[in-house]
């Protein structure tokens, strides 16, 4: 299998990421996989800046520790990322902004006058990086035409023609400029691609695209990273497909327009991310004693407080677990790749709905920023279910009971301006309806109905996927975006003849206890993969099993995990276990 690696680095502010995107696109085009990954401060302007770019003939599911093409823009971006290219890589530099005084050995270094070439070319300065494009180009075996076309969809539309075809001219530059100087390279030389059509997305567009296709129609955000980018794509999209999209002035508004909107009828949801989920909270509680459906999407970032907030981790499972006070059922999905963002975000809207109640889909910066190839949503067979909806001329609007007392916990639920049907949406405990009631016998009910909707559902979800051998000596456990990288160290482990499966936990709450017993007590050895401190899963398969995991490999520096370091950490467990 032929595959490849490629970072570009340089200062904040000048167009890495369109870059990165274009690269990986192009590749994608193509006929080939690709998975991105980008890394960015949070500042306003200014600071180290990375994207980095997978690609190979075969499906991959993140990225790897080394690098075959690295292309410097400036001299911060040769120190620190030179050491990561593979022996036999290539690494780009812009001989117009600095020089080099020590090489990597074992690796060809291309001295190209980046800026030089955009600005002969019409271009600014800014264009140096569609040269690098083209020169990274002239490295692989693969037609430029592709490039050409993907630079030519991104800037056409946005920057109009003229500026699309300048930045083709730089691309152009740049690969002539490679192929002229550096002929005598051998190139990464691809044997075949396939020609079927696939997607290049991330898991905020996978997420919103999930939401249209379930009937989204109202959309409230406040803009916080790693979520904030939901909110952008929607808002393109208001008027293809008559949404409202509406940014707020802060996340409390946010989550109450969305509860509004949903007990008008309307399918609602909101995003944000830890801080702005910490101030939902409230509101989340009133959503659960009304039994007002609504989706909330949570994009982790480290915290406490403000954190980090441009990188990653996966250490708001127990905050969303618990989250607001009292006790009430709630749904927590947490998608593992950018396929599972689209179709769990779609099954979201149905359990809420159906269920009446809050469903949070958790996810985080490296998923959701990260771009994947995968096929094309298969859209047949998703129905929308809007649950037991009261229409008019039902026995049940008689003697209307919004909170009745039903063997599923659920009741027929009514929207306002229904002809004859009043109902009070009390959030302080309420009888049946819905008319406030202190009463400890009432309370008792109220609390057992809703929590019977939980039981019910649980016979209708598939909590956990597994991948990998049935007879294992190591059965790996995850959730949410570890996946990509798991799936990686089981190809690792499997080419070094370590049999090894993998447990991925897609619905936290209500929690699969059966499945998961059914695969970790006959697991040999159980390794607990997570992106937090205090291994927050664990900790959950310990209260809902019984059962605790053998070993943890716990990351939580801000950066998501590298297969390698998943590989080196199992091999670090196996040879303890010897002695």
């Amino acid at each position: 299998m032929t595959e490849f690696s490629w970072k570009i680095g340089g200062e904040a502010g000048y167009g890495i990421m369109t870059t990165g995107f274009i690269f990986g696109k192009s590749f994608v085009r193509a006929g080939f996989f690709a998975f991105d990954i980008n890394e960015y401060p949070s500042l306003i302007r200014g600071g180290h800046n990375t994207y980095t770019v997978r690609v190979s003939e075969e499906p991959i599911f993140s990225h790897t520790k080394n690098i075959n093409i690295l292309v410097a823009l400036n001299d911060f971006a040769f120190e620190k990322h030179k050491n990561e290219v593979k022996k036999g890589g290539f690494i780009i530099y812009d001989t117009d902004t600095f020089n080099i005084n020590s090489k990597p050995k074992d690796v060809n270094i291309l001295p190209i006058p980046l800026t030089t070439l955009a600005t002969e070319k019409g271009g600014q300065n800014i264009m140096r990086n569609n040269v690098a494009l083209g020169a990274s180009f002239a490295l692989t075996n693969v037609d430029i035409k592709f490039l050409y076309e993907v630079i030519n969809d991104v800037f056409k539309e946005k920057k109009g023609e003229n500026i699309a075809s300048t930045n083709i001219e730089a691309a152009k530059a740049g690969y002539e400029f490679v192929q002229k100087n550096f002929s005598n390279l051998k190139k990464i030389e691809f044997t075949h691609n396939r020609k079927e059509k696939r997607m290049y997305i991330n898991g905020n567009e996978a997420i919103a695209l999930g939401a249209i296709k379930a009937g989204c129609k109202f959309y409230a955000a406040y803009p916080m990273t790693p979520a904030s980018s939901i909110l952008h794509y929607l808002a393109l999209k208001e008027y293809d497909y008559n949404i409202i999209v509406k940014q707020t002035e802060d996340e409390i508004s946010a989550i109450h327009m969305a509860i509004g909107a949903s007990f008008a009828g309307v399918r609602a949801m909101t995003g944000t991310s830890g801080g702005g989920f910490a101030l939902m909270t409230e509101a989340l509680g009133l959503a659960a004693i009304t039994e007002t459906p609504v989706v909330v999407v949570l994009a982790q970032r480290p915290g406490p407080s403000t954190g980090m907030p441009t990188h990653t981790e996966q250490s708001d499972l127990r905050f969303v677990l618990h989250a607001s006070n009292g006790e009430f059922p709630r749904v927590v999905i947490a998608p593992g790749d950018v396929s599972e963002c689209f179709y769990e975000t779609f099954n979201a809207f149905n359990i809420a709905e159906k269920y009446q109640l809050p469903v949070i889909i958790l996810t985080d910066k490296f998923l959701a920023e990260s771009h994947a190839t995968t096929d094309p949503f298969f859209l047949e067979g998703l129905k929308i279910d809007r649950g037991m909806m009261l229409n008019k001329g039902q026995p049940e609007a008689k003697d209307y009971k919004r909170y009745e007392n039903t063997i599923t916990g659920i009741s027929f639920r009514a929207l306002p301006s229904q002809e004859n049907v009043i109902f009070k949406a009390a959030t302080d405990e309420h009888n049946e309806y819905g008319r406030l009631e202190e009463d400890p016998v009432n309370r008792i009910l109220q609390m057992d109905k809703r929590f019977r909707k939980l039981k019910v559902l649980e016979g209708e979800i598939v909590g956990t996927k597994f991948y990998g051998v049935e007879d294992a000596e190591i059965t790996i456990i995850g959730w949410g975006s570890t996946k990509g990288p798991i799936l990686e160290a089981l190809k690792i482990l499997a080419k070094k003849g370590m049999r090894a499966n993998y447990l991925q936990i897609v619905y936290l709450m209500p929690f699969p206890t059966n499945m998961v017993k059914v695969v970790l007590e006959d697991a040999k050895k159980k390794i607990l993969v997570e992106n937090n401190k205090t291994a927050q899963l664990g900790g959950l398969i310990k209260e809902m099993t019984g059962i605790d995991v053998d070993y943890k490999i716990l990351k939580y520096d801000g950066r998501p995990f590298i297969p390698e370091e998943i590989v080196a950490k199992i091999e670090e467990v196996l040879t303890f276990d010897k002695f």
